[in-house]
């Protein structure tokens, strides 16, 4: 019988491995507690949709500022150190707030100014931290690796963190983010304790952190149609999720007559779908196509959000948000795998960095639409948009699909 720490950390992926996935699930364990506690805050101090879309938005702006130079830094410096530099400034900016907190002098603006410092922070961990993996296993294993990191990601940040960063924050609007703060800083101890340190392989001529190796990464892009194709399939379906998602919370209490635990409730409903995904991909992965598994996916996101858009009652809900769980594990696992086999090593840092300025240049847009449609038309009128556009969106790239699952990469020169 596989041991259940065998299935968890196989032994092949190695220690460094285990301290990187034990650092992204603390770390992810504090951010799904805020990712409930933040939009709580911010709708205890204003009922306006457009300020709480905001919240969210103003913590994936920063992706559209300083995207594309973190992915650069992330492809010429010690990948390890950027993410435990990055991780520690996230700590101190979450501090800040709760000193605000205690002291009774936090606003809107305060938090809303928090959330993009916080953001700021985050893109260069997030830039940094998703090259690691490559470096760390075998490309044979970038399926299992990342399948781990998300099941950690669905456990701390979608099914254990929202629940409890509602709970917290009804004992008191402080205590969610002090708990984030032991959390992310407690990943920074972890991640420092990976035994080498992974340096990007890049050619010595190259020069460092300008506007060159930025324009190299976006030629490389521009001219390998699979993944440019698959950067802008994430950027659509990611403004069509984001419109209904920033205004979840208003959504849920309501549209849905939920509590704020009800919310929290709500959103760790994805996480338990997830852990299904988490268990049966595998399976999946050996006996269905990516290409059969993408279609599939994007096609229950058209489905889910017209289901939330046709529904008032709460177990209706649950049921919808347990499907996306599902499907959204499954798409995240087999998207980052492909981009991670089909990009250079020297060139990972740029491209995931293009990747999440498309991943959160969608959401600002999303959630800025989000918040102007739902203050104009109501709070299930973001839902009828983002099954529109999914649903353009998905007719015009289903034949593009094929061509991206069955991509293999192209042998690099400055690698090879």
């Amino acid at each position: 019988m596989l041991h259940p720490g065998e299935w968890i950390t196989p032994r092949r992926l190695g220690r460094d491995f285990r301290w990187l996935l034990a650092s992204s699930w603390t770390s992810n364990l504090g951010d799904g507690i805020a990712l409930s506690a933040a939009p709580l805050l911010i709708a205890s101090l204003t009922s306006s949709p457009i300020l709480v879309a905001a919240g969210a938005m103003m913590q994936f702006l920063p992706w559209l500022l300083f995207g594309l130079l973190a992915g650069s830094i992330a492809d010429h410096y010690d990948r390890r150190r950027l993410v435990i530099i990055a991780n520690a400034s996230r700590a101190v900016v979450v501090a800040g707030l709760v000193v605000f907190l205690l002291t009774g002098q936090a606003t809107v603006w305060i938090v809303l100014a928090t959330s993009f410092l916080y953001g700021v922070a985050e893109v260069f961990a997030d830039s940094a931290g998703s090259t690691l993996l490559p470096m760390l296993v075998k490309p044979a294993d970038l399926g299992v690796g990342n399948a781990r990191l998300q099941a950690g990601f669905l456990v701390g940040n979608q099914l254990a963190g929202p629940p409890l960063g509602a709970f917290l924050f009804a004992v008191g609007s402080f205590w969610p983010f002090l708990v984030q703060i032991v959390c992310v800083s407690l990943a920074v101890l972890l991640i420092a304790r990976i035994a080498r340190t992974p340096v990007p392989p890049h050619d010595d001529a190259e020069p460092g952190v300008t506007v060159q190796p930025i324009r190299e990464g976006l030629r490389w892009l521009r001219h390998n149609a699979p993944v440019r194709t698959l950067v802008l399939i994430i950027l659509l379906f990611n403004v069509t999720w984001a419109a209904p998602w920033g205004i979840l919370v208003l959504y849920a209490t309501e549209h849905l007559t939920m509590g704020p635990v009800g919310f929290g409730v709500l959103t760790t409903a994805s996480a338990l779908g997830g852990l299904v995904g988490t268990v049966i991909f595998g399976w999946l992965e050996r006996h269905v196509s990516f290409a059969t598994l993408m279609r599939v996916c994007l096609s229950l996101e058209v489905v889910m959000h017209l289901g939330f858009a046709l529904t008032s009652i709460p177990w209706v809900a649950f049921a919808i948000m347990f499907g996306f769980g599902v499907y959204a594990f499954v798409w995240g696992t087999i998207s980052t795998t492909v981009r991670q086999r089909l990009v250079p090593m020297r060139l990972q840092g740029r491209i995931a960095s293009v990747n999440m300025v498309g991943v959160f240049g969608g959401l600002v847009i999303g959630q800025a639409l989000g918040g102007v449609i739902a203050q104009t038309w109501g709070l299930t009128a973001p839902w009828w948009f983002a099954f529109g556009g999914a649903a353009i969106t998905l007719v015009i790239v289903w034949r593009s699909i094929s061509q991206i699952a069955a991509a293999r990469p192209v042998v690099d020169e400055a690698e090879g």
